[in-house]
């Protein structure tokens, strides 16, 4: 099973207050656990708000909208791709972040949908497509 674990913004990651280095040190350290371990495919930490933008899609329409936005709880301030067992094996995992690398924020973890979790919409045509594409991202 696949997870997107979100690091929720808050207001210094929305200020664009760069981490330290013991911060650094501590999340390279924990993420060497992770990738040592199997669990890490992947992560980013992300740029403010303020250097992005939202699309909204509405009746066939386009609109966009630069940032910064002004809900902080509603933004990402960074991710990590996790392969586990079980969402509790995740929420292990999460919990052993240092403290220090989060702040006062939360995380949120939600299941990556897997070509299985579709069903019979999801045709042999359609399969082959998206191993194609997936065969292509990891050149």
């Amino acid at each position: 099973m696949r997870f997107m674990v979100m690091i929720k913004a808050n207001r210094d990651t929305e200020a664009g207050v760069m981490p330290s280095e013991d911060v650094l040190a501590a999340m390279g350290q924990y993420n060497e656990e992770l990738v040592n371990a199997g669990v890490m495919l992947g992560g980013e930490g992300l740029h403010p708000s303020i250097h992005g933008a939202r699309v909204h899609f509405s009746e066939g329409r386009t609109s966009v909208v630069d940032g910064p936005f002004v809900e902080t709880r509603e933004l990402i301030a960074g991710y990590w791709i996790f392969q586990t067992g079980s969402l509790q094996e995740t929420i292990d995992w999460v919990k052993c972040c240092p403290a220090s690398a989060i702040g006062s924020s939360e995380v949120e973890i939600r299941q990556i949908f897997e070509p299985d979790d579709f069903g019979a919409e999801f045709t042999p045509e359609l399969r082959e497509q998206e191993d194609r594409l997936r065969a292509q991202i990891t050149q």
